[in-house]
Order: C-alpha cells, then sequence, then structure tokens
C-alpha cells in the first residue's frame, strides 16, 4: 500500500520551506488513515467500475475516478497538502512524527482556502492533473468524482461530481468567486506514544444531506455551475468523521 508520508524533516508537499527541528532516538509516530465507505459499507477501489451504489435520491451509481485534497493538518504544525487518490490507494495513510503526547483538536481542511488555492503554485498537482481552467478562475480542484449512473430513461450515463471554489461566470471578464473549501474538525484525540488515528469518509453524504442531488438534474459540467458548487460545499461537511483512536 502507498502511503504518503508527513516526516517533519522532509515534508511531502509544503508551502514553505521546512524548519530545523529536534529529533529523538524514538519519536511517537502518528498514522492518519482515511477509509472509504457507502453508507457503513466498506468501499475500495476493489469496488470501482461496478453499478453497486445507489443515491439517497434512487439513482444507481459506479464509481470509476474518486480523489480529493485535504490540507492543513493541524498535528504536523505546517502548512501543507495531502492528495488521497482511492483508485491508486495513495495518500489514505500519513504518517506524521514527533507529536507530543496530549490532547489534540484534530482538524484539516477539505480543499484549499482562498489564500492557498494559488494557480500553478503545487507541481505534484499540477502534474496529475487536478488544476482547474483558467476560464474558471484557475486554483485546483478539491475533489474528482466520476462514474456511471442509471438515468430516468434506464440508460447508463456518465457523472463528474467536481468540486472547486465556486465560481460566478455572469461576466466573464469580472469572475466573482466563493470560498466553499471549509474546515474538517474531528473533536479532540488523545496521543500518547504511537497513536493510529481513524478518519471514515462517507462518500453517499456527498448526495444527500443537505441537499438530495439528483444525477438526472445535476451530473455533469458542474465546475461552471455556482449554485452547484455551494451545494456540494454544503453535502461536503457531513461526509468525514472520526473513526477508531488507536494506540
Amino acid at each position: 500500500m502507498k502511503k504518503f508520508s508527513f516526516l517533519l524533516i522532509v515534508i511531502l508537499m509544503t508551502f514553505n520551506s521546512c524548519k530545523e527541528i529536534d529529533c529523538c532516538e524514538n519519536p511517537p509516530f502518528i498514522n492518519l488513515k482515511f477509509t472509504h465507505n457507502w453508507n457503513g459499507v466498506p468501499l475500495t477501489n476493489l469496488d470501482f467500475n461496478e453499478l453497486k451504489f445507489t443515491t439517497e435520491n434512487g439513482e444507481k451509481i459506479s464509481i470509476e475516478r474518486l480523489r480529493y485534497l485535504v490540507s492543513n493538518i493541524n498535528l504536523t504544525g505546517f502548512n501543507n497538502y495531502v492528495l488521497v487518490n482511492v483508485g491508486e490507494n495513495s495518500g489514505t495513510e500519513i504518517s506524521i512524527l514527533d507529536v507530543k503526547d496530549g490532547t489534540y483538536d484534530l482538524t484539516f481542511h477539505f480543499g484549499f482556502s482562498n489564500q492557498d488555492n494559488l494557480d500553478g503554485e503545487y507541481q505534484l498537482l499540477n502534474s496529475v492533473s487536478f488544476d482547474v481552467p483558467a476560464m474558471l478562475g484557475g486554483g485546483y480542484h478539491f475533489m474528482q468524482l466520476d462514474g456511471k449512473y442509471i438515468n430516468n430513461n434506464n440508460q447508463e450515463t456518465g457523472y463528474n461530481y467536481h468540486v472547486i471554489r465556486a465560481v460566478d461566470r455572469t461576466d466573464p471578464a469580472n469572475l466573482k468567486f466563493e470560498d466553499t473549501s471549509f474546515e474538517v474538525n474531528l473533536g479532540k484525540v488523545q496521543i500518547k506514544g504511537n497513536t493510529e488515528i481513524e478518519v471514515k469518509v462517507n462518500i453517499a453524504e456527498w448526495f444527500k444531506n443537505p441537499n438530495l442531488w439528483n444525477l438526472n438534474e445535476l451530473d455533469t459540467n458542474l465546475m461552471g455551475n455556482f449554485e452547484a458548487q455551494k451545494m456540494m460545499s454544503a453535502n461536503g461537511k457531513s461526509v468525514f468523521s472520526l473513526g477508531e483512536v488507536s494506540q
């Protein structure tokens, strides 16, 4: 299994230069593990490309690609970002060293805030086509969720549930933006020596809460849909929850 490691001496992806820190012989080891489910049923890349999930609105769907961006995980003490790619099983486990024992509020950001969503800034994201076209204001995707669904005509058709910063293109020469990224607060976690923290990700929530999603009305061309982006942001706030914390 591929892992993205947040070693505080050499952080895999940072906004700022790494800072020199003290090191001990056996520093505490924190493993942040993202697990995925559909309303409680485990979901991995082995479940891709099959029409095996049903949305709250009743559409049968498949998942062909699922990757999303999290940033500023507070346990690291650095600005950072990780691209979680469920299809490639990468970025799903993050190793963090040198976290002192204690109680922490576990928070991270879904996507990039406006101040960090800088066009062309992050070479890794550029290299995997995670950028947003200039006509939509540039910057980066927050999530790409793609697959097929059975529409009202009983035909299999594609959907592209792509989450970005909301952009109002009423006047293409004067784009207006709304920051639709958001902070995820999973509450307090107790760190005592080596600790594994599970972050549970319920993909079904993207389609139901608080906005019941009708794929027959909103399946593709969502990136330039200002209202759809605000709806997706609202739905995303119930996706993440704290799972098992073990030492």
